[in-house]
């Protein structure tokens, strides 16, 4: 940690903590070896509902502490250099069982924020249960819109009025399922459901398997 540093006794908090288990906004992490890696929790947790990020902590709720001050640097460095916008965190030193546990809370952004990947290439990730998911070009856009209130969507097209038509029939589709029944291109769909997902007339259903989209 930051020289003088304190950590505050915080048994019964951070113990409670951990007796909830990973979920949509808790993720434990037993050390930061890597910023852009934990960019990518920070980003999931701002697109979604906010979230902790205990650091010092295994997936199996043990508290191991962390190593060294240079986990609280790259924490750091994590939300200021591999996040785009740079995601505000604060980030609170826990004493629990003689050893320091970081709490790093993150708050809901109301912009669509980006990781930047090991390709260097900016992405979307969302928090999804305990899972972060890598957002297709469909959630990307449709987020754009419904985040903006500047922006006018047209009136429902043919091809939005034929997703919404028969998309009932099917649980989960995917886009290229859908196309293929719908007899249209991947494009056409993706951007009749971008406005349809924006407009909350579809759901889109993420998880680390496949993409899938419902209606409502």
């Amino acid at each position: 940690m930051a020289k003088n540093f304190q950590a505050t006794e915080g048994y019964t908090y951070i113990k409670k903590l951990i007796s909830e288990g990973e979920h949509t906004t808790l993720d434990f992490k037993f050390e930061i070896s890597n910023s852009r890696k934990i960019a990518r929790t920070l980003v999931a947790f701002a697109n979604t509902q906010g979230g902790r990020l205990l650091i010092g902590v295994k997936d199996n709720g043990a508290i191991a502490g962390v190593r060294s001050e240079e986990e609280f640097y790259m924490i750091e460095a994590a939300a200021s250099m591999y996040c785009k916008p740079e995601i505000h965190i604060v980030v609170r030193p826990w004493l629990i069982e003689q050893k320091t546990v970081l709490e790093v809370i993150v708050e809901k952004n109301p912009k669509l924020c980006y990781a930047k990947d090991e390709n260097n290439k900016w992405i979307v990730i969302v928090r999804i249960n305990d899972q972060n998911i890598v957002a297709n070009r469909v959630y990307v856009e449709a987020q754009k819109i419904k985040r903006n209130k500047n922006i006018k969507l047209s009136k429902v097209t043919e091809t939005e009025q034929l997703i919404l038509a028969n998309i009932s029939d099917y649980k989960h589709v995917s886009i290229s399922k859908l196309s293929r029944l719908l007899h249209l291109t991947i494009r056409q769909t993706e951007d009749a459901l971008i406005n349809l997902i924006a407009r909350e007339m579809i759901a889109i259903n993420l998880n680390d398997k496949e993409i899938t989209y419902s209606g409502k």
